[in-house]
């Protein structure tokens, strides 16, 4: 009998040294061919590694505002945005019915307004594109959202164009195709799915002019000009457009002490991350709340005061 009590005992105490298991969560990424799916899959290794009892993988989805909308349902424990979005997200304007409970972790990088043309397409600026079969960006993401909004501040409406709803992929396989005559892309400069098109066909990005983008500022202060060199990709000329930084977002309920350590766990491994995402090198302390309107959560905040009064 005390033989077989020792060896429950030691049984028992194994089974209580075990690790709990790791909870599943999802960090809501973009489309494959973008750059937020894998930003989020290193942040979501990362965090695995490195946080007992997390176990992440990055999620595929329409990019900003579901992830806005899974993070604020508690779908998601993180998603990547455009500021944009995050900003109407916090003010409740459409696409969302209401004030979203979403803060950022911390700021990423800027995304490009990149509307792409045929190189020999007669349109050289996007208030010509009224008349014409156009690629907003899948429903759903900052792309269409941005897409949209950059557009009536210049005096085009959707009514005005014939608006396509393509993803990344699609849009960039119906321009090579001739079944657009232009699409938008916001994503990083250097974004895969533009890459890949530039190398088998030729296209140009429009830029915008100056009162374009005083107009497009004014209206919308979340963007910057932004002066993309020649090359940028395979054969395209230099252009002119405007800017947008992506942010991380999280529920404002999101317990603080973990806010503050998945912070923490990716600004400590942030060397790994700019090997694996180029774009991350935009990902700075002194970038951390450069987008206005929307707060940090208490726990970045707490980490970002830390590290600022060091």
């Amino acid at each position: 009998m005390k033989k077989f009590l020792g060896k429950t005992l030691l049984a028992f105490a194994f089974v209580l040294s075990l690790p709990a298991s790791a909870e599943n969560y999802s960090i809501g990424t973009g489309s494959q061919s973008g750059t937020y799916y894998p930003l989020g899959g290193i942040l979501g290794k990362i965090w695995s590694e490195n946080i007992p009892g997390m176990n992440v993988r990055a999620e595929v989805t329409a990019a900003s505002v579901e992830n806005i909308i899974k993070v604020s349902t508690n779908k998601q424990i993180a998603g990547i945005a455009m500021g944009n979005v995050a900003l109407k997200a916090e003010q409740g304007e459409k696409p969302f019915p209401r004030q979203m409970p979403a803060a950022v972790l911390f700021a990423l990088y800027p995304n490009v307004v990149q509307f792409m043309v045929p190189a020999n397409s007669s349109i050289t600026s996007v208030t010509q594109l009224k008349g014409k079969k156009v690629s907003l960006g899948a429903p759903g993401s900052g792309t269409r959202v941005s897409a949209t909004n950059i557009l009536d501040i210049l005096g085009v409406k959707e009514d005005d164009i014939k608006a396509q709803s393509l993803n990344y992929t699609a849009t960039t396989e119906a321009l090579a195709n001739g079944q657009i005559d232009a699409g938008v892309i916001v994503g990083s400069l250097g974004v895969g799915a533009i890459t890949e098109l530039a190398l088998t066909r030729d296209i140009r990005i429009l830029s915008f002019s100056a009162d374009e983008l005083a107009k497009i500022e004014a209206a919308a202060p979340a963007y910057m000009k932004f002066d993309a060199p020649a090359n940028s990709y395979n054969k395209v000329p230099a252009f002119t457009t405007a800017a947008i930084w992506n942010v991380l977002v999280v529920n404002k309920d999101l317990d603080d002490k973990l806010a503050y350590e998945m912070t923490k766990v990716a600004f400590d491994h942030m060397d790994e991350i700019r090997r694996a995402i180029s774009d991350a090198k935009y990902t700075t302390l002194e970038n951390m709340d450069i987008l206005k309107g929307v707060p940090l959560h208490p726990g970045a905040l707490r980490y970002m005061n830390e590290q600022r009064n060091k």
